[in-house]
């Protein structure tokens, strides 16, 4: 794929006709869809000559490609992760010739799957790889997980420095009565090129987060509260210190309750210049985003906040990661910036651009001259751009889906319909595009979490379906997040019969509307979306004719001893709660309630939710006499992150809809 170099006057970009109507094979439009993003993952070199980019390869698995953006050509792969539960996450500049890549990989100790994460460091042309996760000494009898990631890349006076955080654990090694007794989390200041340490923090046991200033000190400094045999509380206490002091001074404590909410100011981010921390705390009964002082005085100032939507994310950009602005989602996300210059930029840019896409600013080049930005919608899977401050000049780089060029998008419209109880639950509708919106084979998609909600934006899942002519919802329903205290509920799992009762009334209303028919009626989940599709015919078994449910949580109780050797069982024990609801919201547990027929899809390496749960509701199933199909994908995790597995759960799910609804196969 060449990297696209069309330089635009900002002020010149015309919008461009869509698309009509096409119809497409299947199978095909399964492989467009299951295609994964060919960019996933993008960062600018500090002198803006070079981008550097994760996404798949050919062969399977995700590669880093580094591009020119001066001179143009075709981006050279540099390295890839290809081997079974192996990924490569994301990789930055540490200088204008050095890159750091944070890569994971998911094995099996014969008991339980364990997750290890490591840093390793490269020249932009692939030479000279390194592990900048110290490993542990080769007599040592200790296995460390969390390889570190890196709190801050702009270290004043060490060029090419990072401040990385680092897990220390106690070691005995063998032949020596002399252990290492340092243990927990600490920093080091680290030279991706020479691989020279030195210890910034030292290990505390209960230190479980460091924030930096984004100039190379570290300011803030969360202890999370661990009992005696490890398990990790709900707790954190944070700690900061004033500019250039050593004492660690108290900051504020954030609890988490049994639902899983948080109450407390916890930090996110400190702000260089302003000598203040940005973060989240409660606002009559709603997220709010505020700062505090950290000069001594402790002084707290609201600064941005809704009376009808959680303010739940910090925008920020530039190798200090600046705070720019504060995000929150409405209809749509929106952005709140701070920085006037980036607010008139974006908002020119999405009058613009085709289609009035949203903005994101992704990275930024030393100074900031030169700005990474995406822009994308709910037809419009994504463009990245280069934009130069000093010419004014935007210019394409690649699209995010190449494989769905010119395939027609269904709009993705906000609406609301009432549940049972009267209240109006918010969600998207997405049509066929160029549909009547009447008479359709119709899916309800609750989204996963439960602790999220869906968004206006491009969703692969969606829009397969789309196309492939049904009418998708998807509800927010009470238990989802970024609607205030009161819609949280208890969670998902505690208030199931709330949850799962709204993602029914979502099927009624589309029924009601005329929109969906009621033999076409399907419900399609993913995860949480798994579990709501599969209880959802526990409540009323008679409402959906054909049930998908990819990597669902099936048993409550199977959910919570998949985390019992780990050290957040008693956060997972507490959210799930105990008494009659965790049989009763349970689907495999009831499971000879279900009628209509199930399609199921699990990762081997599913961490989030074990495969266990998947076979187990099959075994329920079948037993009771139930009709169900479970496809295993091996080596793959939660997300299924891989081409040939996407694409055959698209192609799968839609050949069993049609098959379950009575409709024509084409």
């Amino acid at each position: 794929m060449h990297l696209i170099r069309r330089a635009i006057p900002l002020l010149l970009i015309t919008t461009c006709a869509g698309s009509g109507v096409s119809a497409q094979p299947a199978q095909t439009l399964a492989d467009k869809f299951g295609a994964l993003e060919a960019v996933r993952q993008m960062s600018i070199s500090p002198d803006g000559t070079q981008v550097a980019y994760v996404g798949p390869r050919a062969s399977g698995g995700q590669a880093l490609n580094v591009a020119d953006v001066v001179k143009g050509g075709l981006p050279k792969p540099i390295i890839g992760s290809s081997r079974t539960g192996e990924r490569l996450h994301w990789c930055a500049w540490a200088s204008d010739t050095r890159l750091v890549c944070m890569m994971s990989l998911v094995t099996t100790d014969g008991i339980n799957l364990l997750g290890f994460n490591r840093m390793i460091s490269l020249d932009a042309d692939g030479n000279n790889i390194a592990r900048l996760s110290p490993g542990s000494n080769s007599n040592s009898l200790s296995i460390v997980q969390n390889g570190g990631t890196v709190i801050d890349w702009d270290v004043a006076g060490k060029p090419g420095a990072v401040l990385m955080t680092r897990s220390f654990v106690p070691e005995q090694t063998i032949g020596s009565n002399i252990p290492k007794d340092d243990q927990g989390l600490g920093v080091e200041l680290v030279d991706p090129r020479t691989l020279k340490r030195q210890i910034v923090e030292k290990p505390r046991r209960t230190a479980s987060e460091y924030i930096s200033d984004g100039h190379g000190t570290v300011r803030i400094m969360g202890m999370r509260d661990i009992n005696d045999s490890g398990r990790i509380q709900g707790l954190v206490r944070y700690m900061y210190r004033k500019p250039a002091d050593n004492e660690w001074l108290p900051l504020s404590n954030v609890a988490m309750s049994a639902v899983g909410q948080t109450s407390g100011f916890e930090p996110y981010a400190v702000d260089h210049a302003s000598n203040v921390a940005y973060g989240f705390d409660t606002v009559n009964g709603f997220m709010g985003l505020y700062s505090v002082a950290l000069d001594g005085t402790g002084k707290r100032t609201l600064v941005l906040s809704r009376p009808d939507a959680d303010v739940d994310s910090l925008e920020r950009i530039g190798r200090d990661n600046r705070v720019v602005g504060a995000s929150y989602a409405t209809e749509r996300r929106q952005v709140a910036y701070f920085d006037p210059a980036l607010k008139k930029l974006a908002a020119a840019l999405h009058k613009a651009l085709p289609g009035q896409p949203q903005i994101d600013f992704i990275d930024a080049s030393g100074g900031e001259g030169k700005l990474l930005i995406i822009a994308s919608s709910d037809t419009n899977p994504g463009m990245t751009y280069l934009y130069t401050k000093a010419t004014g000049q935007l210019a394409e780089l690649l699209p995010v889906r190449p494989e769905l060029t010119g395939v027609p998008m269904g709009k993705m419209t906000p609406v609301s319909f009432p549940a049972a109880d009267g209240t109006l639950i918010p969600g998207y509708l997405t049509l066929p595009p160029g549909s009547d919106g009447k008479g359709l084979p119709a899916i309800v998609m609750p989204h996963g979490g439960p602790g999220a909600r869906d968004e206006w934006g491009f969703d692969w899942l969606v829009q397969f379906y789309a196309a492939r002519g049904y009418a998708v919802l998807q509800p927010n329903y009470r238990g989802s997040t970024g609607y205030g205290a009161a819609w949280y509920q208890k969670n998902g799992f505690q208030s199931w019969r709330t949850a799962i009762g709204d993602v029914n009334d979502a099927g009624r209303w589309l029924v009601a509307q005329g929109i969906g028919k009621p033999d076409q009626l399907a419900i399609v989940g993913w995860s949480y979306g798994g579990y709501a599709a599969l209880q959802s015919s526990v409540l009323d078994p008679n409402l959906f004719k054909a049930i998908v449910a990819i990597a669902p949580v099936t048993d409550l109780e199977t959910l919570r001893e998949e985390s019992r050797n780990f050290t957040n069982y008693s956060l997972v024990d507490r959210f799930i709660g105990r008494g009659a609801h965790v049989r009763e919201g349970s689907p495999a547990q009831n499971a000879a309630a279900i009628k209509a027929p199930v399609l199921l899809f699990h990762g081997s390496q599913d961490q989030s939710v074990g495969i266990g749960e998947s076979r187990l509701m099959a075994s329920k199933l079948r037993a009771a006499g139930k009709q169900v199909e479970l496809v295993e994908f091996e080596g793959l995790t939660h997300g299924l992150i891989d081409r040939t597995a996407r694409t055959r759960l698209l192609a799968d799910s839609d050949a069993f809809l049609r098959r379950s609804l009575g409709m024509t196969a084409n």
